[in-house]
């Protein structure tokens, strides 16, 4: 068997319910239930939250993000949670003052995260390296810096190793990983990129991200051992594959069949596995599956996602057979913005400045305030010039002037003067960086419920239904020996076996 020992990152709950579920299809007793078996499986981490998903755990679940970490790891003792910190920034994609990240750091660590993987959106490694800094002060056990991947004719190899070459220069920092956010990585650029980064990483372990967006991340991944990646990050079936991570019992068959030992309970393994197809199935949740070639992705590079929005917003303006314009203005904008990276915040600027530029009758007639906040510097520098032309346009409008003028986030102490002092610091965080209503929301639903049944749930949402039909007094439910009668002016529903 090959002498290599691999190690695996489990992305099933954040990224594989990030790129499939648009990060809202788990409740909080829906990972718990299956916390044992993952802490079991002998994955190195597992891949877990973001901020971004900890306002969605407000927002559309009213549930604690907080309590939601301490949970799962009091559930998963062994197995480290990881959290993605993209920057300086906490929910809001406004940078945040210095104070407010150091408290959300210490916050995460002090609940249960131990792990750090920390990504800058334009590869801007000093960005990284602060933030990694700030994180080892809080406490955190493992900080992993990222390298985003993208194609660009400025981003080669060696632009990459000059990144891998900072960050092993950063002692806060102990592995790199490579994120693919688009899957665009090929076996073939694989076969150089890999080594490169390596060699410059003068050895921190490397670990490999990657997405199945065009099909082609299995095939990368089964290569990556032999490439120098020591560790992969992957989901299980039902939330792998589609826009997500390959999944893990298929890069696994791939991995043995090369003689590669693995060392993963994989009975465990299937277990969750089996755990999240039952609840897709009860959720009515669409599984991941293999996608096909795209050639035409490596052009506009737009997350999967974010096609199938910008489709049905063209569709509901009669205007869904111009996507192929959309697609190479995509191209053109990208281009005179500096190539940025085709990841949160900039697909989306990039994207929303194609779909107006095609509809409007001149290219930039309409610039919306994220456009103009990213060429006054607001997000940083881009990796190549931007086009001087569409840059001076911008900066002159009315509205450039008024967001430059803006103030910056504002200090700690400033910010806690706004809110009850007696607040928590966990809620002051929250309050801070999102809406009022959806905290109080949040505090009124009361502590999130620790236990979940994928047999259960649909009837349990039939109950809720019906309880907002006034109209209905009786209502009564056979299928396969179960029955479920329910009267409104009973005080006591009946079910079981049918007789």
């Amino acid at each position: 068997m090959t002498s290599i020992k691999l190690d695996f990152i489990d992305t099933t709950m954040r990224d594989g319910n990030q790129s499939l579920w648009g990060a809202t299809g788990l409740r909080t007793g829906m990972m718990l239930e299956i916390a044992p078996d993952l802490d079991r499986a002998g994955y190195r981490a597992i891949d877990f939250a973001t901020s971004t998903h900890m306002a969605v755990t407000v927002r559309f679940h009213k549930e604690n993000p907080w309590e939601r970490i301490r949970l799962m790891k009091a559930r998963m003792p062994r197995t480290p949670l990881s959290f993605l910190s993209t920057g300086m920034r906490f929910i809001s994609w406004e940078t945040a003052h210095p104070e407010l990240m150091d408290l959300s750091y210490r916050l995460l660590v002090q609940n249960g995260i131990e792990r750090f993987m920390v990504m800058d959106p334009m590869n801007n490694m000093q960005a990284v390296t602060d933030s990694s800094n700030a994180i080892a002060k809080a406490g955190a056990r493992e900080i992993v810096g990222a390298i985003v991947y993208t194609v660009s004719p400025i981003h080669d190899d060696a632009h990459f190793a000059q990144a891998a070459r900072e960050l092993a220069q950063v002692p806060a920092i102990s592995r790199v990983y490579l994120k693919d956010p688009g899957g665009l990585l090929t076996p073939e650029r694989a076969r150089t990129l890999l080594p490169a980064l390596k060699e410059a990483l003068a050895g921190k372990p490397l670990e490999l991200h990657s997405h199945c967006t065009i099909g082609l991340a299995p095939f990368t991944y089964a290569e990556a051992p032999d490439l120098g990646v020591e560790t992969l990050h992957c989901a299980v079936r039902p939330l792998g594959n589609g826009s997500s991570q390959p999944a893990i019992e298929n890069v696994v068959a791939n991995l043995r069949s090369r003689g590669v030992s693995v060392d993963l309970d994989m009975e465990a393994v299937g277990r969750v596995s089996s755990h999240f197809a039952a609840l897709a199935a009860a959720e009515g949740l669409a599984p991941g599956v293999p996608q096909e070639y795209d050639e035409r992705y490596f052009q506009h590079q737009l997350p999967g996602g974010m096609i199938g929005t910008m489709k049905r917003q063209l569709r509901e303006m009669r205007q869904e057979h111009r996507l192929p314009e959309v697609y190479d203005e995509v191209e053109r904008v990208r281009r005179e913005l500096g190539y940025p990276i085709m990841v949160t915040p900039f697909s989306q600027v990039v994207g929303t400045q194609a779909v107006m530029n095609v509809l409007a009758p001149e290219r930039y007639a309409n610039v919306p305030d994220e456009v103009i906040r990213y060429v006054i510097g607001r997000f940083g520098t881009p990796p190549a010039p931007m086009d001087s032309n569409v840059r001076d346009r911008i900066e002159q409008l009315p509205r450039a002037r008024e967001l430059a003028k803006q103030s910056p986030m504002p200090e700690l102490a400033e910010l806690r003067r706004r809110f009850d002092s007696r607040l928590s610091d966990e809620e002051f965080l929250l309050r801070a960086t999102m809406p009022a209503e959806q905290v109080d929301a949040m505090v009124a639903a009361g502590p999130s419920r620790q236990h979940y049944s994928p047999m259960v749930s649909p009837v349990e949402r039939l109950v809720s239904e019906l309880t907002r039909r006034p109209d209905v007094s009786h209502a009564r439910f056979e299928r396969d020996g179960f029955l479920l009668d329910l009267r409104s002016n009973k005080p006591n529903t009946v079910a079981g076996p049918a007789s």
